[in-house]
């Protein structure tokens, strides 16, 4: 048997989607809490997947969503998460992989999980991305090209910064 090191990157990202999966678990059963908000960045190209197809022609290659105000059929499981959200007026429904996420962030208390895109040079052993985790000064991840806002009818919805947890 080889002399394999202990991969810490892959052991700290699997635990901090499990933070992710834990907090949307919380949603799903009892609700979104006060006036915590919840952003969700994806690779819309990751394999499993699933949104519609103009939503996928619009954003290619990443999207955030937010659960704020209407969102419905949250449901999570140990691989993923699937939910309704409203782009545009219209209902849509989304599956989407725990990992496929990029970043999770609750600005309303602060805190904020950044799933680092790999780059050439960057990538792990197994394909991955090394993981960020970050609390931010009042972060208000801002919604940038390859990212929508979902979640609301259009009317008070909030478009918040990522950008303090991207390198």
């Amino acid at each position: 048997m080889a002399d394999t090191p202990l991969n810490y990157e892959i052991m700290v990202e699997d635990a901090m989607r499990g933070v992710a999966r834990e907090a949307l678990r919380e949603v799903a059963s009892r609700g979104l809490p006060g006036s915590h908000q919840i952003y969700i960045g994806f690779k819309t190209d990751a394999p499993g997947v699933e949104i519609p197809d103009h939503l996928r022609a619009q954003y290619p290659e990443e999207i955030t969503i937010v659960l704020e105000h209407q969102f419905w059929d949250l449901s999570v499981d140990e691989t993923g998460f699937s939910i309704g959200l409203a782009f545009g007026g219209k209902r849509e429904h989304l599956q989407v992989p725990f990992a496929a996420l990029t970043s999770f962030v609750d600005p309303s208390v602060d805190f904020g999980l950044q799933f680092a895109k790999a780059g050439k040079g960057e990538t792990r052993a197994d394909g991955g991305a090394q993981p960020k985790i970050g609390k931010g000064e009042g972060a208000q991840p801002k919604i940038g090209k390859g990212e929508a806002v979902a979640g609301g009818d259009g009317a008070g919805e909030k478009v918040v910064s990522l950008d303090k947890f991207r390198k």
